[in-house]
């Protein structure tokens, strides 16, 4: 069992359109709080022992300038990385290129320390130009951010902020199941309302949550 309604009221997710190198890009935000302290939620995100018991098998080399690769899932580059020590003790942050398909996104995670427990933001920015129209269309914001939903998920179950337990070679068919259409639905929901809020069109974004949560449960 896992506590869906936790999770996903745990998240806080926002859409903007932001400038990147005189262009428009979607710039998709989620945060979340952990109870664990910065330099436990900093392992667990870059030591590629502890992410695959939440995310996915990575390889690589996982320092600045290395190139990492999830297992049949994206890659990249490894742009920035400041871990919490010294005098940026409660603050931490890396930066990656997120390659996939042959486009390229980027991916940042930022860490703050919050009294005993740490707030972490994760913010994916793709340029609109990249992103297909057919998809952006279909779906808007929750194609990807519902994937980042289920990441975070996998990141609260590790670090026990929420109650239960489910493998990532779980997460496929944990996603058929009437807990798992719980929580694809109010995650696809989450990005509606999201959308919504960055200005688009009320019905558009309720059909593209629509759409979004029959893609992840092949409903």
């Amino acid at each position: 069992m896992v506590d869906v309604l936790s999770q996903l009221g745990a998240v806080t997710r926002e859409l903007r359109i932001a400038d990147l190198d005189g262009e428009p890009a979607h710039v998709q935000s989620l945060q979340q709080s952990y109870p664990s302290p910065i330099a436990d939620v900093w392992d667990a995100v870059t030591s590629a022992d502890r992410i695959q018991r939440w995310f996915l098998p990575v390889s690589g080399d996982l320092r600045v300038g290395g190139r990492f690769q999830f297992e049949g899932q994206a890659g990249g580059e490894i742009v920035e990385c400041e871990p919490p020590t010294g005098d940026s003790a409660d603050a931490a942050r890396v930066l990656v290129t997120w390659e996939y398909g042959g486009g390229v996104t980027w991916l940042s995670l930022r860490l703050t320390s919050e009294g005993e427990g740490t707030s972490l933001r994760l913010e994916h920015v793709a340029k609109a130009a990249d992103v297909p129209a057919e998809m952006w269309d279909a779906f808007g914001p929750g194609a990807t951010g519902v994937g980042w939903d289920g990441g975070l998920l996998g990141l609260s179950l590790h670090l026990g902020a929420v109650e239960g337990s489910l493998a990532p070679s779980e997460a496929q068919a944990w996603a058929a199941t009437d807990e798992g259409r719980q929580f694809y639905r109010g995650a696809a929901d989450g990005w509606g309302a999201a959308h919504e809020a960055s200005g688009a069109d009320p019905d558009v974004a309720a059909k593209g949550a629509d759409a979004t949560y029959g893609f992840y449960t092949g409903t």
